[in-house]
């Protein structure tokens, strides 16, 4: 196993976008995210496709960006299962895969996958241990599994902090990363989800915005961690505040998005994984992912290489 450390460039992409479209074209835009400057591709776990599956078909078709899952259920598979997707993607592709790994929430977890949605910290505390004493009897990695939690309160952050290399915050505001890192503290990744939208028009863009925020305000996580930053249950109800829109969503021009970008890593980001949002669930954004990667990558080049930790202390 090298010693050698684990780099991720500040901005990256997350996208649930490449589920809907024929998987040969999804390795295509992976190819093309790759060309535009883009560190890494983030996918979520719902019901598509098998996130470690889609990610060995993008990385086999990209030559340096890093595949991310954002997140893997851990209701979805138990330690053994998990440990055997994520170093053998591992192995196959060193130091280009991230394990994003997350509780999910209760009606995914009761009333899709059939099981107990209970003590949440702690059944993710007894996971990690399951996956650290697990065996492995395929080739070895040559390089460690990297591994974050979906972490948004200080009991999940305190835990990625002490048994992962950091944290992947989702529908948070820049507050809540300054709030993150001073838990996670100075040496853990910190990588969060940001919303964005090339839109000027505030009514226009709030109107899209709560199009997807709709579907995370009602889920007590996110609204609890909302509240504990600050925000009121006026802010949260009704489809979400002004003030909340805009602290969720960066929307305006692609100077402004790239400006909430920088305040993400000035907060202590380490890398920024951006949702390009449409108000077409289920379109491929690829006219932003396009528009925005000059200034991204601009925001970038004043960065050393951001996203570095060495060996993972489990």
């Amino acid at each position: 196993m090298t010693n050698s450390p684990f780099t991720l460039s500040p901005v990256g992409i997350w996208t649930e976008a490449l589920d809907f479209v024929p998987a040969s074209q999804a390795v295509e835009l992976a190819a093309e995210l790759e060309e535009l400057g883009y560190g890494a591709i983030w996918l979520p776990e719902i019901a598509g496709r098998d996130p470690f599956v889609h990610l060995a078909l993008l990385l086999s078709g990209t030559r340096t960006i890093v595949g991310a899952t954002g997140i893997a259920n851990i209701w979805a598979r138990d330690a053994v299962a998990m440990v055997e997707a994520s170093k053998t993607l591992t192995e196959a592709f060193p130091e280009r895969t991230l394990i994003g790994l997350g509780v999910s929430h209760r009606h995914l977890v009761e009333d899709l996958r059939g099981h107990a949605f209970t003590r949440p910290v702690e059944h993710m505390r007894r996971y990690l241990e399951a996956m650290d004493a697990s065996p492995f009897t395929a080739q070895r990695p040559t390089t460690p599994l990297r591994r974050v939690l979906g972490a948004l309160r200080p009991a999940m952050l305190r835990l990625a902090a002490a048994m992962t290399d950091g944290a992947h915050p989702y529908f948070m505001p820049v507050e809540h990363t300054a709030f993150a890192r001073e838990i996670i503290g100075p040496d853990r990744l910190l990588c969060p989800e940001q919303a964005v939208l090339i839109e000027s028009d505030p009514g226009e863009a709030r109107r899209v915005a709560r199009g997807h925020m709709s579907v995370y305000l009602p889920l007590p996580n996110y609204r609890k961690a909302l509240l504990h930053m600050g925000y009121q249950e006026e802010d949260v109800d009704g489809g979400g505040s002004d003030r909340l829109v805009d602290a969720l969503v960066a929307w305006g021009t692609v100077d402004q998005i790239a400006e909430r970008v920088r305040a993400q890593l000035d907060h202590g980001a380490t890398h920024v994984a951006i949702q390009a949002l449409s108000d077409q669930r289920r379109a491929v954004p690829i006219d932003q992912w396009r528009a925005l990667a000059p200034a991204l990558r601009e925001v970038s080049s004043t960065r050393s290489s951001s996203g570095s930790v060495g060996e993972p202390n489990h």
